[in-house]
């Protein structure tokens, strides 16, 4: 008579199919936590450059004896931008719109279309000053 061994390796289809929904379950809870976090860095990035090209606009201005109202380049605020940086060579936020245009004193505004993407983790008080609203 033959006897079953005990020793049996290996998971049972069950316990596997466990370990599946546990893990499935685990990553419908991250992944969306994930996307969050990544658009919440690329609005922490976008309102960096923002502030920084203010910067750079009034350094310009300062030292070239602009006035209030006077039109400024995207070529003359480099001087004032750390160099090798995306800013720096691009001039464009990260879905490729533009900055611009610049004026002494008026504080340049967030590109509508990188509003709407961002919006529902940056809202309009995220953005202020640099939010002037639809159009802008």
């Amino acid at each position: 008579m033959n006897t079953p061994t005990l020793n049996r390796k290996g998971f049972t289809l069950v316990e596997i199919m466990i370990v599946v929904a546990i893990v499935a379950l685990l990553a419908s809870i991250a992944v969306p936590n994930f996307l969050r976090a990544r658009k919440r860095s690329q609005a922490a990035r976008i309102l960096e450059d923002l502030r920084a090209l203010d910067n750079a606009t009034d350094q310009y201005a300062i030292e070239n004896s602009k006035t209030t109202g006077a039109p400024v380049l995207f070529s003359d605020l480099q001087a004032y931008i750390k160099t090798g940086t995306v800013l720096y060579n691009t001039g464009a936020d990260l879905y490729g719109d533009s900055y611009g245009p610049f004026t002494v004193d008026k504080i340049v505004g967030v590109p509508s279309a990188a509003f709407a993407v961002l919006s529902d983790v940056a809202p309009v008080t995220y953005w202020s000053p640099y939010w002037w609203g639809p159009g802008s």
